[in-house]
């Protein structure tokens, strides 16, 4: 990855009067992760998905969207996760970014999308920096949601360490 790169900036569904944001939830390996619903373009079935030699382990291929080469990262291996074979609840969400100034797109794998949902802001937290199973770089914090805990990832992070040069290169 290039020193140059910067961190990208996405576009936030955050409603600064009530202090809530729309997110998107989705399962991996039965735990809830949620997204910026703000970011999100699409979400799609499998569909057939180009390897990409010497890709980084992040990477998943790539994948055609409306004519448009989109890469794929596979959020399990992200997150330290063991791989697993699409199934029928297998979906891909598409997200938009900007990366060095630049709109870009990329396709995350989710296990299964859950639902939407409105996250209060009171109720997110910092990321516990150990104790964690998963690679605190990746997370923005966790959430109360119903009860539960929710994981956010840093989607602009994940884009930006394992998918910048693939962007390029796929241009």
């Amino acid at each position: 990855m290039s020193e140059t790169l910067a961190e990208p900036e996405i576009d936030s569904e955050t409603d600064t009067q009530t202090g809530t944001r729309r997110a998107l939830t989705l399962a991996l390996q039965g735990e809830v992760f949620a997204i910026d619903a703000g970011t999100v373009r699409e979400i799609l079935d499998m569909p057939p998905v180009t390897q990409v030699p010497n890709a980084s382990p992040f990477a998943n291929g790539l994948i055609n969207v409306r004519g448009r080469v989109v890469p794929l990262v596979d959020l399990r291996v992200t997150f330290g996760m063991e791989r697993r074979p699409p199934d029928e609840d297998t979906r891909i969400i598409v997200i938009e970014t900007l990366l060095e100034g630049e709109e870009n797109i990329l396709g995350i794998l989710a296990d299964k999308v859950l639902d939407v949902c409105d996250l209060e802001d009171v109720s997110i937290e910092e990321a516990p920096q150990v104790g964690m199973r998963w690679r605190p770089e990746f997370l923005l914090g966790i959430a109360r949601y119903n009860g539960d805990f929710v994981i956010l990832p840093n989607i602009a992070r994940i884009f930006a360490e394992h998918l910048g040069t693939l962007v390029t290169e796929s241009r």
